[in-house]
């Protein structure tokens, strides 16, 4: 009996030492656990990190992919649910490691009990099972990571693509900012500049040749399929989506050289542009049909080539009206000039005549009659000299043809203070020149402030056009001989010049000022008012009835009528 006890008591000592040893194994087993789920855990962090530097690159696309955005807010809200599973798990490991520790505490009470629990198969199903939430967890997050990867490839993609395609924005919005607003005069440039290219020579005829090729080398660009593109696949549908595009951008850009005469080429190219843009926009409905570049670069050249060929037109019309101008002024000259001479040689004529007359008194007079036939013969001889001396100043000034007189005259009511018109004539009365320029192209007369007599007139007036090129009013067109300027820096520059002339520095302007006086008499005063109008419709009348019957002094005794 007793050595049966004693080998009960062997055999109880080393199940204990086995279960002792199973206790440690299980220890370790357990810190094992508890190391991989704290490596877990920090996958977890990195992953978590990840997703955070995920999500910031998806917030850096652009505002125009908001549903990729949207999509990526969900992302994140998965990420974070994810992050929340981790944690789950985490504290789940955390509640196992408890669970373990009071395992090991009732095994070291194990003797004390009279059935054994095998802790080893607990412990490695525990393991197992948290193995396999692990998995799960490390699955799922894998998965969302690369959907989340996936997503920003895309989105980065777009946003490329957006990047790309900002300047055809820029040039949409462009367009149709111009389209609702106008286009006034931000795009006009001057017509100088087209032509400073092209050399001296070069004329209409050869810009209209220049013309025609640009015409046929934007219908060969269409002829050779050039002039625009489309994706469709089906030869049918591209073909029809690039007739689509090129009719309509063609149409408005004929509709654009219709104005070329009219408008200037800045703003006629800035409308083809906009036309280029927003026929392109209106293709991608149609697999991103679209005009291309050259083409829309030919109908530019094709424009600035209509451009040109209109302003050589008018240069060369303009050069034909001045010299016709200059020939109808000469020839008025000439008329003048002859007759000038008729009249001296008539009053010369007459002065000799009664010259005879009184020299044959002159004979048969006593000594006190002579005495006056004297006095009356020397009167006439100094008129015949005198006119004798105008008409060889006739007869030079007709022959030659730089002499003359330059003008400097003002408008006040036409065109403001300050504005001054510096120009020359050759006629005998330069103020029937004045008279003429102030007809009814302007509605009032010129005021003269100095006639300057000149032995080179041309050269004169051009000397002073010179002196005051910057303060041309018309800076286009030249010849238009107006100037801004005061009229003491006109006389300052004319007495530089070594020229003493007579000047009149305050404009009359009679009749501007007084249509001003009536204007402000009859703004407030309803009789005033009637009777002005009543007196124009008797003046109206009297010029109509004049002008039937071609009595101008009608017109003239009918005014001083009703103005007493």
């Amino acid at each position: 009996m007793t050595y049966v006890l004693l080998g009960a008591l062997i055999l109880v000592g080393l199940w204990a030492i086995s279960l002792a040893g199973r206790r440690t194994a299980a220890d370790q087993r357990s810190a094992a656990l508890t190391r991989e789920l704290a490596t877990m855990q920090e996958r977890n962090v990195g992953l978590y990190r990840h997703s955070q530097a995920v999500e910031a690159e998806l917030a850096g696309a652009q505002s125009r992919m908001a549903a990729a955005y949207h999509h990526t807010r969900g992302v994140e809200s998965e990420l974070a649910t994810t992050q929340a599973r981790n944690t789950a798990l985490y504290n789940h490991s955390q509640a196992l490691d408890e669970q373990l520790r009071r395992v090991a505490q009732e095994n070291a009470q194990l003797a004390k009990y009279s059935h054994i629990v095998d802790v080893e198969r607990e412990v490695l199903g525990m393991r197992e099972q948290a193995g396999g939430v692990v998995a799960a967890a490390n699955h799922q997050a894998a998965s969302v990571v690369a959907d989340a990867y996936t997503q920003a490839q895309a989105i980065a993609a777009d946003a490329l693509d957006a990047k790309r395609n900002t300047e055809a924005y820029r040039m949409e919005a462009r367009a149709l900012r111009n389209v609702i607003e106008g286009y006034g005069d931000r795009y006009i440039i001057p017509t100088e500049s087209l032509l400073d290219e092209l050399a001296e020579s070069y004329g209409y005829t050869e810009a209209g040749v220049s013309l025609k090729a640009a015409r046929q080398r934007t219908k060969q660009m269409i002829k050779a399929g050039q002039a625009a593109s489309c994706d469709y696949v089906e030869p049918e549908r591209r073909d029809a989506a690039i007739r689509f595009v090129i009719d309509a951008f063609v149409g408005k850009v004929d509709t654009v050289l219709a104005e070329a005469k009219a408008e200037n080429f800045g703003t006629l190219r800035q409308q083809i542009i906009d036309a280029y843009a927003l026929v392109n926009k209106n293709g991608r409905a149609f697999r991103d049909a679209k005009v291309l570049q050259a083409f829309c670069d030919a109908r530019i050249d094709e424009l600035r080539w209509a451009c040109v060929a209109y302003e050589l037109r008018e240069k060369e019309r303009e050069e034909q009206r001045r010299i016709k101008e200059q020939i109808r002024e000469e020839e008025k000259a000439r008329r003048d000039f002859e007759r000038a001479q008729r009249e001296v040689a008539k009053e010369e004529e007459t002065i000799r005549k009664a010259m005879e007359i009184a020299q044959r008194q002159f004979a048969v007079a006593g000594d006190e009659q002579r005495a006056k036939y004297e006095t009356q013969l020397q009167e006439l001889a100094a008129r015949l000299q005198e006119a004798e001396e105008r008409g060889q100043r006739a007869l030079s000034m007709a022959q030659q043809t730089k002499r003359g007189h330059v003008y400097i005259i003002s408008n006040v009511g036409s065109f403001g203070e300050d504005v001054f018109k510096i120009g020359l004539t050759r006629r005998l009365e330069p103020l029937d020149r004045v008279r003429e320029l102030g007809d009814a192209s302007v509605p009032f007369e010129f005021d003269v402030h100095a006639l300057i007599f000149s032995e080179d007139a041309p050269a004169l007036e051009h000397s002073l056009h010179r002196l005051f090129i910057a303060n041309q009013l018309n800076k286009v067109n030249p010849r238009k001989e107006f100037f801004r300027a005061t009229l003491g820096k006109i006389r300052e520059e004319v007495q530089n010049l070594g020229i003493d002339a007579s000047w009149t520095m305050v404009a009359s302007a009679a009749q501007y000022r007084e249509s001003m006086a009536i204007e402000r008499a009859i703004k407030d005063n309803p009789a005033a008012y009637q009777s002005w109008v009543n007196r124009q419709l008797v003046i109206e009348s009297t010029i109509e009835e004049a002008d039937e019957v071609g009595n101008a002094a009608l017109v003239v005794s009918s005014i001083q009528a009703v103005a007493n």
